[in-house]
C-alpha cells in the first residue's frame, strides 16, 4: 500500500514541478546559488535575543544535485534567479537577523526530476540511510541558536539531516527548525529533533512554507522572527 501512495504521490509532485519550475540557463546564478558549504561565508554578526551567536544551517536538494542542479525541481525564482527553495527562506531569516549560512552538504548526488527524487527519498527512508556529510561546522561551539531548515520528504525530515545530527552534539543550544512542504507542513519532524537532541532546546514554533508560495515569504519570514523576540531589522526587539 505504501508503494503504490508514493506511486500516486511521486506522479502529482512531478505534475506540480512541472509546471512550476523556472529553468534558469545563467552559470553564474548557479554558482551563487551552491557555495554556502562552509560556516562563516557571507557572514552578518548576530546574536539571539539572550545575547547567543547565531547559525543558520539548511539542507537543499537543489544544492545537492550535480551540474545539472539549476534545472532541480528543488529551485525556486527569487528576484529572477534560480535559490533552492530552503535557500531561499535561510536568506530570508539571514536578511532579517544576520548570522552565519551553513549549507549541509553531502556525496550524494540527488536526482533534479520531481518524481525521481521523492522516490529516492523514499528509498533513503527504507533504508535508514545517514548520507556522508561534505561539509563541515568549523567551530559549533561559538553558537548558540542554530537554525535547522529542511524540506519534508515523506513526513520526515531528509536523512542526510539525519546524518547532520549524527554528527553534533547540540547539547544546552537553541534549535529552531523551518522547512518547505508540498501539504505536510512540519509532520513530525519537530519532535524527531527532540528526540534526536534530547539536551538541547528545539523551539516546536518554527517556520513552515508550502513550497508552491517560497517566493512570496518574506514578510511572514519576519512576522515569525519578529514574534520569537528578533528584530526584522538585524538588532534585537
Amino acid at each position: 500500500m505504501k508503494s503504490l501512495w508514493k506511486k500516486v504521490l511521486a506522479g502529482i509532485l512531478a505534475a506540480a514541478s512541472a509546471l512550476s519550475l523556472t529553468v534558469c540557463t545563467n552559470s553564474e546564478t548557479l554558482q551563487e546559488g551552491g557555495q554556502s558549504g562552509s560556516t562563516g561565508q557571507q557572514s552578518v554578526p548576530a546574536t539571539d535575543p539572550d545575547g547567543g551567536n547565531i547559525l543558520i544551517a539548511y539542507f537543499t536538494a537543489a544544492e545537492n544535485s550535480g551540474v545539472d542542479a539549476v534545472a532541480s525541481a528543488s529551485y525556486t525564482t527569487i528576484e529572477g534567479q534560480a535559490v533552492g527553495r530552503v535557500r531561499a527562506v535561510a536568506d530570508m531569516i539571514q536578511e532579517n537577523i544576520g548570522g552565519d549560512l551553513f549549507s549541509i552538504r553531502t556525496s550524494v548526488v540527488y536526482p533534479t526530476d520531481g518524481g525521481e527524487l521523492i522516490d529516492y527519498a523514499a528509498q533513503e527512508q527504507d533504508e535508514n540511510a545517514r548520507p556522508e556529510l561534505t561539509s563541515h561546522i568549523e567551530n559549533l561551539d561559538k553558537y548558540d541558536t542554530i537554525f535547522i531548515g529542511y524540506p519534508n520528504w515523506w513526513a520526515d525530515l531528509p536523512m542526510a539531516v539525519y546524518s547532520f545530527f549524527d554528527e553534533y552534539d547540540f547539547s544546552g543550544k537553541t534549535i529552531i527548525p523551518f522547512n518547505v512542504h508540498n501539504g505536510s507542513r512540519f509532520s513530525r519532524t519537530i519532535q524527531t529533533i527532540e528526540e534526536l537532541e534530547p539536551n538541547a532546546t528545539a523551539i516546536e514554533d518554527g517556520f513552515t512554507v508550502s513550497e508552491r508560495t517560497v517566493a512570496d515569504a518574506a514578510e511572514d519570514v519576519a512576522a515569525w522572527l519578529d514574534g520569537l523576540g528578533y528584530s526584522t531589522e538585524g538588532g534585537l526587539a
